[in-house]
C-alpha cells in the first residue's frame, strides 16, 4: 500500500447548532470517507452517522483489497454505497423523526498502489499534483447540471439560488445509481482533501490550493483550511481529511 500521512478536523461552525457531518479513517489507511448529512432535528447528523458505519461494513465485506481488477472494485464500492443508502431509506421510513432525512458521502478508497475516489452529493475530492489543484469529483447539484447544459456559467453558480439544492444525495432512490468512482494512480508529494461544502462555500479554489502546498503536516493543513473557511463566510459545519502522498 501507498505510504500516507493525513490529518482531520470537523466543527460545527458559526451557524449551526449541532454536527451533521461525519468523517471516517480506517485504521489500516484502506479508505477514508467524509459525510455531509441533511434533515430536520438530528436527523441529517443520524444519516451522516450511519453512512460512515455501514459503508466501511460493507467496503470489507465486498472489496478485494489484493486484486488489481478497477471494474470489479468499482462495482463493489458502488454496492457498499447503495447498500448504505437503502438502510438510510428504510429508517427513514420507519422513523418519522427520520423522515426525509440524507446525507453526502466521498471517499478515498485504497486498493495496492491505487486510490478510488468518488461520491454521492456536493461533498468533494480534490488533488492537489505539482501545485494545481484538481477537483476529483462531480457535485451532484442542480447548479452543477445547469453549468454542465450550458445554462449558467462556473462563476454563476457559485452564488445561485440553487447552490445548495441536490438531485442525488443517499436517502433517495437514486441515492444507489453509482458513485462515479474513477482510479487514482498516486504519485509522491501528492496531496489530497476529502471535504463537505462547509470547506467550499468558505473558501475558493484558489485558497484551497495555497493552503494545500502552505504546510509540510497534514494535521496541520486541515486545521488551516477549516480555519479559513470559517473565517471566510461558511455557514455550514466544516468537516475535511487532508492526505499526504510520502515518498
Amino acid at each position: 500500500m501507498v505510504g500516507i500521512r493525513y490529518g482531520t478536523v470537523s466543527i460545527t461552525g458559526n451557524f449551526r447548532e449541532n454536527n451533521e457531518d461525519n468523517l471516517f479513517v480506517d485504521d489500516l489507511n484502506k479508505y477514508f470517507l467524509v459525510a455531509d448529512g441533511m434533515g430536520g432535528q438530528c436527523a441529517g447528523e443520524k444519516a451522516s452517522q450511519l453512512a460512515i458505519e455501514i459503508i466501511p461494513q460493507k467496503l470489507n465485506e465486498l472489496v478485494d483489497f489484493n486484486t488489481d481488477q478497477a471494474e470489479k472494485i468499482t462495482q463493489s464500492i458502488d454496492q457498499a454505497v447503495a447498500h448504505a443508502n437503502l438502510e438510510i431509506m428504510a429508517l427513514g421510513e420507519l422513523d418519522p423523526n427520520c423522515r426525509s432525512m440524507g446525507t453526502t458521502i466521498v471517499f478515498a478508497v485504497q486498493v495496492g498502489e491505487k486510490f478510488f475516489i468518488g461520491g454521492v452529493g456536493d461533498s468533494r475530492v480534490y488533488l492537489l499534483r505539482n501545485d494545481v489543484l484538481h477537483q476529483l469529483t462531480t457535485d451532484h447539484s442542480l447548479t452543477q447540471a445547469l453549468v454542465d447544459a450550458g445554462t449558467i456559467t462556473a462563476e454563476e453558480a457559485l452564488t445561485h439560488r440553487y447552490k445548495n439544492v441536490l438531485y442525488r444525495y443517499l436517502g433517495t432512490k437514486d441515492g444507489s445509481a453509482g458513485t462515479q468512482a474513477r482510479q487514482l494512480d498516486p504519485t509522491p508529494q501528492d496531496r489530497m482533501i476529502l471535504c463537505s461544502d462547509g470547506v467550499t462555500d468558505g473558501i475558493a479554489d484558489e485558497k484551497l490550493q495555497d493552503l494545500l502546498r502552505q504546510f509540510d503536516e497534514p494535521q496541520q493543513a486541515a486545521e488551516e483550511i477549516v480555519k479559513a473557511a470559517q473565517e471566510g463566510g461558511s455557514k455550514d459545519n466544516i468537516t475535511c481529511i487532508v492526505i499526504f502522498i510520502d515518498e
